[in-house]
């Protein structure tokens, strides 16, 4: 395996919209296995392709150390409910944190390394980490959709409270 470069705020490739992966190639199974380990060294619970450069709709969420690993192959959101808005970071905008609205719950479809289609419904943080992803792959950071973005000090209240 292999620690990929993560992309941050300002590249272009961030801005673009993904291409859907018609074929799950030997590349493809590497990638899935690289951007995991990228993934678990910078500490995040997501990352998509764009962020490591790949424009294709590929991404994954571990949002628990101990926690189902989900490998998100053409990822799309089949329904959504509810709405909160919480703060948000993104490997791509380090150091930066930001108030976004998303869906309290969402159904998730996408295929997986094998190449069968899965649903998988979320609650709270993990449908906010599958959210946050999936805008990945058309070209929209969580910026683009803050309410406010937070300074380090308005994060170090919020996690106290």
């Amino acid at each position: 395996m292999a620690y990929l470069k993560i992309l941050t705020e300002g590249d272009e490739t961030l801005r673009k919209t993904c291409r859907k992966i018609d074929n799950i190639t030997p590349r493809i199974l590497t990638l899935l296995d690289d951007m995991t380990e990228t993934m678990h060294r910078a500490n995040g619970v997501g990352l998509a392709g764009p962020q490591v450069g790949v424009l294709r709709r590929i991404a994954v969420v571990q949002t628990e150390p101990d926690g189902p690993l989900y490998e998100l192959i053409n990822p799309k959101i089949v329904s959504s409910s509810g709405s909160v808005s919480d703060y948000e970071g993104c490997l791509s905008i380090p150091g930066k944190y930001g108030i976004v609205d998303r869906p309290e719950k969402v159904t998730v479809e996408a295929t997986d390394r094998a190449g069968v289609t899965f649903r998988v419904t979320a609650e709270g943080f993990l449908a906010r980490a599958f959210c946050h992803e999936i805008d990945h792959l058309d070209g929209v950071l969580y910026s683009d959709k803050a309410e406010k973005m937070l300074t380090k000090e308005e994060i170090k209240e919020l996690e106290q409270d």
